[in-house]
């Protein structure tokens, strides 16, 4: 039963650098190239529906329990619904609910099962192993310029099993804290080597992304752990403040490496077109995955003929889901946050510091939001890193389970 119960947990967390290639299952084509076979997306697709309605019916089952974000989360989840009935394309809104529902349900059961004898082993070192294959991956494809057609689509930058090099960031803007944090608390030889692993494999390869939007979240991700973890605030925030224009100081000087200068601007005019959505739409929004229905129609002169999302997280949720769907999304970050402190409050040290890493990745990702949108960060990250953060924070490790 214990097998049963932290295997998925493995699996979903290893996947996850596979979630990209979801993509093509939609009528999507995005601007770049999907290593991942459709039958394998869809066979993956529908092998994590299945356990996530397995680990749905479980959730009903007794103790039940009601975790701190499972209102918010909810609302957020019915806010997208409404959304979507009332939106321009219910069945890619469909689409939305369903990849959001497995990410709520995951979150939910990390929290419920995070203490079963070897869930905590199961998320942790799937976390590390994944991290390093996919960086590696990245890397070799970038050093040996295969595949042909994706190293010239990404003009030489690192994408790996993603379909874009903003997605292989902030992948690693969440991973890369989170080998730290492990790196250094874990008591596990094996665990330690494997999370350093991790980190240096990651770090290479979010160089090689030259994304710069992923440059600034890692950025403001270090900052933000660094000012947490000093006790006085004043040097803390000196020494944040330090990192942070560090990282705009690399993206300055290297900020037309391996990208095309035409493409400077182009978010300028999309950010517009957002605008003037959310001025139409601005309740309900015009439905999840639906912005580049309505882009063309609002899309300024200049502008790109296709836009596929608001290239901010912000502008995007604020067009697909419109204000109830942006309140709800606040209100879970909201409880999130304040959850997580209220349990560091108490939290032991070696405890809070993965916690704190964990807080530090979703943080980074907030940043790099400003300026862009990644839906394997939104669906596939935010909300079980969330849950392993909270978990993390109480439990720790459970280094008896994963020693």
């Amino acid at each position: 039963m214990r097998v049963l119960t932290a295997a998925p947990f493995a699996l979903v967390n290893a996947s996850v650098p596979l979630f990209p290639a979801f993509i093509m299952l939609t009528y999507v084509q995005p601007p770049g190239i999907s290593l991942v076979p459709v039958p394998v997306a869809a066979g993956l697709l529908a092998l994590l529906g299945v356990l996530g309605a397995i680990f749905f019916a479980r959730l009903w089952m007794p103790p039940r329990e009601a975790p701190p974000t499972l209102l918010p989360l909810l609302a957020w989840l019915g806010a997208a619904v409404l959304a979507a009935l009332l939106g321009f394309d219910p069945r890619a809104g469909a689409i939305f609910i369903a990849i959001f529902g497995l990410g709520a349900v995951w979150h939910l059961s990390t929290l419920r099962y995070y203490r079963v004898p070897g869930v905590a082993r199961a998320v942790v070192w799937s976390m590390m192993v994944a991290c390093v294959v996919a960086s590696l991956a990245a890397i070799v494809m970038v050093a040996i310029r295969r595949p042909v057609a994706q190293y010239v689509i990404g003009h030489g930058r690192a994408i790996g099993t993603f379909v874009l090099p903003g997605e292989l960031a902030g992948y690693l803007v969440v991973l890369l804290p989170i080998a730290y944090g492990v790196a250094v608390t874990t008591r596990s030889r094996a665990l330690r080597v494997a999370s350093f692993c991790a980190l240096l494999c990651g770090a290479i390869a979010l160089v090689l992304t030259f994304s710069r939007a992923g440059w600034m979240g890692l950025a403001a991700a270090i900052a933000f752990f660094v000012a947490m973890r000093r006790r006085a605030w004043g040097p803390g925030m000196l020494a944040a403040s330090a990192i942070v224009v560090a990282g705009l100081g690399a993206v300055l000087l290297l900020f037309n490496v391996a990208h095309n200068p035409s493409e400077n601007y182009t978010r300028i005019s999309i950010w517009q077109a957002a605008f003037q959505v959310i001025d139409r739409f601005p309740l309900t929004g015009v439905g999840p995955f639906e912005f580049s229905h309505l882009y063309a129609l609002v899309r300024t002169p200049d502008g790109d003929a296709i836009a596929f999302h608001a290239h901010s997280v912000y502008l995007t949720l604020l067009a697909e889901i419109g204000i109830v769907g942006f309140a709800a999304a606040a209100w879970t970050w909201w409880r999130f946050v304040a959850e997580l402190r209220r349990r560091m409050e108490t939290a032991e040290p070696r405890n809070a510091v993965i916690a704190l890493a964990c807080a530090a990745g979703l943080a980074g990702t907030l940043v790099q939001g400003l300026i862009d949108t990644v839906s394997v960060v939104i669906f596939g990250l935010w909300l079980p890193t969330m849950a392993f953060a909270l978990a993390t924070a109480r439990d720790g490790l459970m280094e008896r389970d994963a020693s």
